[in-house]
């Protein structure tokens, strides 16, 4: 008997609360697991993303060609399939060896999903409801994460691996659905003479070197997002291992340091749905000069709390700062976003967005060991305040696109008077 497909549109909303739940059960607590259970050091947390990040920006291209030649449907399935293993790899022996392995399972995983989601959900549904599907999927996503946290604080006090192997075993029983109950009906397959993805590759990032040269404000777009790379990764990687290492958890309530990473991931989750919602409503994104003019200020708080982390005394103070830079981080990051596709002509967006993440994912690469060898020689402390100064340039770099983006208005005006 042949199982009837779930409608697009709710399979869609399935796939994005269950993921990001299962995998708000493996992220939250996944640090103090790397810590406390298989005793990595900074450097060593380093090179955990190091390698899950060198994973995605090799197989990115290859496994590209499942999506466009056999099925977007079968790429997405691999890919969860892949995601869950890695997790439960990694929950199952607290060993550094182990995990290395488990971010190069699901790297792997990720690239499979990456693209080929969007894609499938564009073939069945069409271009036309994306924007407001995405929306609400966002927002199923959040819903999610939020009870993700919950059940990653509740399995985590009986032992921190428990809540990443148990996510790794729901994602994978997420995949087993897809293969089941996902629909395909809009896929066409690329022919065999256009199946030239390594050729692509480089074209791409050819195209994009040669359209960025000559114009500043993209030279200033690409800048930025290898900044970003270079600071973000030692961010992700080691705040946790700060708190754990250098301050004293408040005695209220007896709380293990389980539930007060619950408590602070909870905290920001809500912070970022309040901050977006108040940007959207009072912020014209749609104006470059507005958009910029937050990026400098959002991006010059994050870094001022960056270092003001790194050398806080108190618990309290320690956690209001790393909040208020996470927050702040994850609600610049659409108007960044806004910003860098309003700023790019159509003709040439989808290759510089491509560049962008290329940048972004060498610049993790490289930023990444270096605050990691900080860390090992000079403490945790001061590696969090040299991610604060590696973020500093992006806001020079935002002051230097309003003036030329400002230059460019009057040139404009100029030109129109004339005419």
């Amino acid at each position: 008997m042949k199982l009837k497909k779930f409608p697009a549109r709710n399979t869609y909303f399935i796939t994005q609360t269950c993921f990001w739940l299962f995998f708000a059960m493996m992220a939250t607590l996944s640090a103090i697991y790397r810590v406390q259970s298989a005793g990595l050091n900074p450097l060593q947390l380093i090179l955990v993303g190091t390698v899950l990040e060198i994973t995605v920006f090799v197989f990115e291209v290859p496994t590209g060609i499942v999506a466009d030649v056999y099925s977007r449907r079968l790429s997405t399935v691999i890919g969860y399939f892949m995601i869950g293993l890695g997790f439960m790899v990694e929950g199952a022996v607290p060993f550094f060896g182990t995990i290395l392995l488990a971010q190069v399972i699901w790297g792997i995983g990720a690239t499979f999903t990456s693209g080929a989601e969007e894609a499938w959900l564009a073939d069945e549904v069409g271009e036309e409801k994306l924007a407001h599907l995405y929306l609400r999927g966002s927002q199923f996503a959040q819903f999610g994460t939020l009870i993700g946290i919950v059940l990653s604080v509740v399995f985590g006090r009986f032992s921190l691996n428990l809540p990443i192997f148990l996510g790794g075993v729901c994602i994978v029983g997420l995949a087993i659905f897809l293969a089941l109950f996902m629909p395909e009906t809009g896929f066409n397959k690329t022919p065999a003479a256009e199946r030239d993805t390594w050729q692509k590759f480089g074209r791409t990032f050819l195209a994009g070197a040669r359209t960025v040269r000559g114009r500043p404000v993209l030279m200033v777009m690409m800048a930025i997002a290898f900044i970003y790379g270079l600071s973000s990764e030692g961010l992700d990687r080691l705040w946790e291992a700060h708190i754990l290492a250098n301050f004293n958890f408040p005695s209220i309530g007896q709380f293990e340091p389980v539930v007060w990473f619950g408590f602070i991931n909870v905290l920001q989750l809500l912070l970022v749905i309040v901050a977006t919602e108040l940007i959207r409503r009072r912020l014209n994104v749609e104006n470059q000069q507005s958009a910029l003019s937050a990026l400098l200020i959002l991006n010059a708080i994050i870094a001022g709390g960056l270092v003001l982390f790194g050398l806080a005394q108190g618990f309290v103070m320690a956690v209001a700062f790393i909040s208020t830079v996470l927050v702040l981080r994850r609600t610049s990051a659409p108007l960044y976003a806004a910003w860098l596709n309003k700023g790019l002509p159509s003709e040439i967006r989808a290759t510089v967005l491509s560049m962008r993440g290329q940048l972004d994912a060498i610049g993790q690469i490289i930023g990444g060991p270096v605050i990691g060898l900080v860390a090992v020689t000079l403490g945790l402390r001061a590696a969090m305040i040299g991610v604060g100064l590696m973020l500093v340039p992006a806001v020079l770099l935002y002051g230097r696109a309003k003036i030329l983006i400002a230059s460019q208005d009057r040139d404009t005006i100029q030109v129109s008077n004339k005419v």
